[in-house]
């Protein structure tokens, strides 16, 4: 048998994703790929393969998965419940599973979507240059229970290596560029955005998310005018109710509510794995800051593969402690006696 992952369980939002397709919002298919942008790249540090590799999201549910040969796999994004036949492992890590093995992973303890990177990345066919689902315009599916996912070839090495990350999965304070339409928001409706403690709604998935609010709706001068342009994700619609609507991979690539401003791309990811009810906070930033604090992610993002650390693991999760050699070069303990 091939490279392959068996998928004995999954949950129904589980898909295939890499980084997304670009250049298609003309012909009205926006880019898609994981939602969480920064654990794509994770996983692809601790294994050391390039970041453009697939691995398979996993919106909220866990899973039962088997591996059809010796692979090497890495956990990343909304940290869940894991184990190897039944043996716990940890998160933000990678991990080496012999042919025949299975892994379950249980649900999201925080965030939306966590990510299971298997060495040398899914395979499936790419479209457009790209094997991500985008599931709202029906480009591939979700995964489904039974299926055999191929996995490419794996250059190989090391396992038991961890990294240190930002906590992005409980919500926060989302940077914000002025869109088109934020000249049409008086000073004081953007004053109120900064000031509103906003929470995701429950209403949301990889198109956007809807954020739940007290007070006065949001609007702008002339909002019926606004003739339909493109949008792209990021972008805070505000609809016809008032409500900010922040989008995200699979947004419709047209639109014609106001766009309030546009979380920057570092922190895009934050407004993605926020559950409904976790607070969100906007804040504009001056487009010379936004560039600058792009520049400084896409270096992290680059640096990553040398961020990466062996595991100190807790002897309480090695089942096979006694087998390791744990001290060397111990002689006698009693004192040799002097010539």
């Amino acid at each position: 048998m091939s490279r392959g992952l068996i998928v004995h369980r999954a949950g129904p939002g589980t898909s295939v994703q890499d980084r997304g397709r670009t250049g298609y919002l003309d012909e009205g298919l926006s880019a898609s790929g994981a939602a969480d942008l920064m654990a794509l790249h994770e996983g692809a540090a601790l294994l050391g393969q390039p970041p453009e590799f697939a691995a398979l999201e996993l919106a909220g549910m866990g899973g039962i998965f088997e591996v059809t040969e010796d692979m090497r796999i890495a956990l990343t994004g909304a940290p869940m419940q894991a184990s190897i036949e039944g043996d716990r492992i940890a998160w933000n890590a990678s991990h080496l599973l012999h042919r025949g093995m299975r892994l379950s992973l249980g649900g999201a303890a925080g965030g939306n979507y966590s990510y299971l990177h298997p060495g040398g990345g899914i395979a499936t066919d790419p479209f457009l240059r790209s094997r991500s689902a985008h599931l709202v315009a029906r480009v591939g599916a979700p995964v489904a229970e039974g299926e055999t996912l191929p996995v490419g070839p794996d250059a190989g090495g090391s396992t038991g290596l961890t990294l240190d990350i930002a906590d992005r999965f409980a919500g926060g304070t989302a940077r914000i560029i002025a869109s088109v339409q934020t000249g049409q928001f008086d000073a004081e409706t953007l004053a109120r955005l900064e000031a509103t403690a906003f929470a995701r709604d429950p209403r949301g998935n990889r198109m956007g998310a809807r954020m739940s609010f007290d007070g006065a709706p949001f609007a702008a001068e002339g909002q019926l005018n606004i003739l339909s342009e493109m949008v792209v994700p990021g972008d805070i619609q505000v609809t016809g109710d008032g409500t900010p609507f922040v989008l995200l991979g699979e947004c419709q690539t047209t639109g014609g509510y106001p766009r309030i401003g546009t979380v920057i791309p570092p922190d895009i990811p934050l407004i993605a794995q926020a559950r409904a009810g976790e607070p969100i906070r906007f804040r504009f930033i001056p487009r010379a800051e936004a560039l600058a604090t792009h520049r400084a992610w896409q270096a992290h993002l680059a640096a990553l593969p040398g961020a990466a650390r062996p595991l100190i693991r807790n002897p309480h999760d090695i089942p096979d402690l006694l087998s390791y050699q744990l001290i060397d070069g111990v002689i006698s303990g009693e004192e040799e006696e002097k010539a």
